[in-house]
């Protein structure tokens, strides 16, 4: 991320921590960093806990309760007074949401830190005098931390994104383009149920001919922002299979960074899938070498769960090895039916390689990027290079 605040910063100092207060960066009445600049923050300190894994925790105070009361000024005065008593030097304070929610970013501290802060919050905030019960009780105090795991443990699907405000700014910056994005996206599943037509109703009869079970194979996959949707495609599959082999495959793919049988398509190609996989039917082998089979995720896309172009959609069970920087594929950006790494990759590139296009994707998105790898899409199906 690239802006006016980080442009001016990185060519004072490395350190974003040790900066003073000033009128630029500061709302100089309460002592707290203005919203842009603590959110930068945020995203600054996602980025060096990606690497160094220390995490962090964000503490948000939510004063909209008590914000229109007699002598506010003076309330956030004390707030902001309270709040620099229990703090360190590494530790920051801002408008999260100007003049609704005070946030304070605690460095290199984890979920254990979480009820020491809270009862630490509570006693500062008490000793502050301006401040009634009624007040502290009416200003909700939450925690966030980062890395914890961006999925809620329900499996509503739902993403705390509390930790990623500048991607909310960002998707509210660029409402025109994804409005226009999803029209494509309509026009085109739309353009291509009706081309495909006849394959939509051969295709089920040759898998009813050719082996048990139903037509369509539906799995929950994880769409943007980790919200939950049933994939649709084609099963290539003998029916009754147990999910361990692929789990088990995508397990040591991603942790490992090993092709599942090191055997290879070409001289000095190594294939990052599995290769004469049992599982698959003497049809279900044309299907996806063809990748005729994922003809059904045109219906995800008339639903709005999917793109026409994006990265493809995780398994819940994939995203449990994931390491802190692959959780990016999945927050800002609808899975697609195609996109770089389909174009560029496919079974031929390694987990990492292909997150790596994924958010080299979401970082140049545009339409006419999008438009690209649709036109490119037909000539990598047609040579079936890298599909297995």
């Amino acid at each position: 991320m690239k802006n006016f605040y980080t442009k001016n910063l990185t060519s004072a100092k490395k350190n974003v921590f040790h900066y003073s207060c000033t009128d630029f960066l500061c709302d100089t009445e309460y002592g707290l960093y203005v919203e842009d600049y603590f959110h930068e923050m945020i995203y600054l300190e996602r980025k060096r806990t990606e690497r160094s894994k220390r995490s962090f925790v964000l503490m948000l105070l939510d004063i909209r309760e008590i914000h229109y009361r007699k002598g506010i000024q003076d309330v956030l005065k004390g707030i902001s007074a309270s709040l620099t008593s229990m703090i360190r030097e590494t530790d920051l304070k801002g408008w999260y949401k100007h003049n609704l929610i005070i946030g304070v970013l605690f460095t290199e501290l984890n979920s254990s830190q979480i009820e020491p802060l809270r009862k630490k919050a509570a006693e500062a905030l008490l000793k502050t005098g301006v401040m009634t019960d009624e007040d502290i009780r009416n200003t909700k105090i939450s925690f966030h931390v980062f890395p914890d795991r961006p999925l809620s443990g329900d499996n509503d699907g739902h993403m705390d994104l509390t930790l990623y405000p500048d991607l909310l700014k960002k998707n509210s910056a660029r409402k025109g383009s994804l409005f226009l994005k999803r029209i494509i996206d309509i026009i085109g599943a739309v353009f291509a149920l009706i081309i495909f037509s006849p394959l939509l109703i051969i295709i089920p009869l040759i898998i009813k001919l050719t082996s048990k079970g139903p037509v369509l194979f539906t799995q929950t996959r994880i769409g943007r922002e980790g919200k939950a949707f049933t994939f649709l495609k084609f099963r290539s599959m003998y029916a009754g299979n147990d999910e361990k082999i692929h789990a088990e495959y995508v397990k040591k793919l991603i942790l490992e960074g090993k092709a599942y049988s090191g055997k290879e398509a070409e001289p000095g190609e190594t294939v990052y899938k599995i290769k004469d996989d049992p599982r698959i039917t003497p049809f279900g082998k044309l299907l996806r070498k063809t990748s005729m089979d994922e003809l059904p995720q045109f219906i995800n896309v008339l639903k709005g769960e999917m793109s026409l172009v994006g990265p493809r959609p995780p398994i819940p069970y994939e995203i449990e090895s994931y390491d802190v920087w692959h959780w990016r594929r999945i927050l800002d950006c609808r899975p697609g039916i195609t996109g770089l790494w389909q174009v560029k990759g496919r079974s031929r590139t390694n987990f990492n390689d292909m997150v790596r296009l994924d958010i080299r994707y979401i970082k140049e998105w545009s339409i006419w990027l999008d438009l690209k790898l649709l036109i490119k899409t037909p000539w990598t199906l047609l040579s079936s290079k890298g599909a297995y």
